[in-house]
Formats: C-alpha cells, structure tokens, sequence
C-alpha cells in the first residue's frame, strides 16, 4: 500500500511539472525514514547548518558531524523530543535548541501525536478531527530572528522536518530573502489535511527564488534542493 501511495505522489507531481532538474553527485546520510540526499561538495566544516525538526532521531545529524566535522544547530522545543535529547550523550558540535520555527515569534500550539510514544507533534490539525485533540505549547521564531540571535548571516544547509509547518515558513523565509545554499525539506501532503497542490506551489515559489531540486525521495516526501541564482 504504501508504495502504491508513494507511486501516486510521484505521477501527480510529475504531472505538474515537478521532478529533478539538476544532475547532483549526491549522497544518503541516515537512516531509514531518517535519512537524506545532500550535495556533499557544498559542506564542509565550516558550515553553517540548521536541522528543524528531530524528534527521536538525529541518524542525520550525527552522519553530517561524522563526514564534515562541522557543528549542527538542531531545533526542537516538542516535549518528547526534548526529554529524549535530555536524555542522550551527544558530541559537542551537537547543539540544541529548545525552540521551534514558525512565520512569527511567540508561542505556538503542537497537536500532539495518536501514538503515546510518537515524537511526531504538528503544528497543523493532521486529520480532520484533530483540532479537539491534546495540544501543547511551545516557544517559536522566524528564520531571520533565530539567524540574528545565532549570527549568521547565510547557512549553507537548511532542513525542515516539522510536521506540516513548512509551508508557512518557506513563504516567510522567501520574503525575508535568507541566503540559504541547500535547502532539505520534507512536504506533508501526506496528512489528510494538506493537499498536494500546497507543496506543488511551495516548490514553485522556491524555484522563482532561484532553487532547483536535485532529489526526490522514494516516498515523494522529502526534496533536497540546491540554490542556483
């Protein structure tokens, strides 16, 4: 079933256009659901990297220290995901921060996940009943004010893993104009509650900025994308 579904988001996004456009030696790093294509000759170890979105699993996070030696800046602030990162050892060019990224700064409402042990909390309603379920809430910024408060000025990879919020901060992300080399994102038109034709516009907005996607996953979910212009 599920590669049936992953087929179908592969046809429809080809039928609007949406494919790999530039020929990238990329490489996996991570695992399983956890893992992502990079343009490795983009890093090095003086990069500037944020990961938004953890939970449970940083396979990604550590390949990325393990290969380019350079600091992470992972941003979760999910109750589960931070009692897990609380609860780990983890290499000194690992660093945390308790806070999430939305349009704006302040405090945003998560949904909290149907699975007891899910670190997967979303910041939109992932099924239509779910605006009654259990909501937490937690601190959130702008790219722009996260970046001023860290001093950067650019990153040279960027990935968003959070559950639905994407669209909201890519729209706010291009408005502000960031300088951002690699752009990693997963799109959740797998929720009940997010049409494909959402991401179909996301990718579009992003390729008017100058992206162009190097890589589709197998399961049509996660794009990885590099800035040209």
């Amino acid at each position: 079933m599920q590669s049936l579904k992953s087929a179908l988001r592969h046809w429809w996004l080809r039928r609007h256009g949406i494919r790999a456009e530039i020929a990238c030696a990329g490489i996996d790093l991570g695992i399983a659901n956890g893992s992502w294509n990079v343009f490795p000759d983009a890093l090095n170890a003086q990069s500037v990297i944020y990961s938004f979105g953890i939970g449970t699993d940083i396979s990604f996070d550590l390949a990325l220290m393990a290969r380019f030696h350079a600091n992470v800046h992972a941003f979760d602030p999910t109750p589960r995901a931070r009692a897990w990162i609380q609860s780990q050892s983890l290499p000194g060019n690992f660093i945390y921060h308790d806070c999430g990224i939305a349009g704006y700064d302040g405090m945003m409402p998560f949904y909290a996940p149907r699975n007891p042990a899910s670190a997967h909390f979303t910041p939109v309603p992932r099924y239509e009943h779910s605006a009654s379920s259990r909501q937490v809430s937690a601190p959130v910024q702008t790219l722009r004010t996260l970046m001023a408060m860290l001093g950067h000025d650019h990153l040279d990879l960027l990935k968003l893993d959070i559950e639905g919020g994407e669209y909201e901060v890519i729209t706010n992300m291009l408005a502000d104009h960031i300088s951002i080399r690699q752009l990693l994102v997963e799109f959740h038109h797998n929720y009940r509650t997010i049409h494909l034709d959402q991401t179909v516009q996301a990718l579009r907005h992003l390729r008017q900025a100058g992206f162009r996607i190097f890589n589709i996953s197998r399961r049509a979910l996660e794009f990885s994308l590099l800035r040209v212009s």
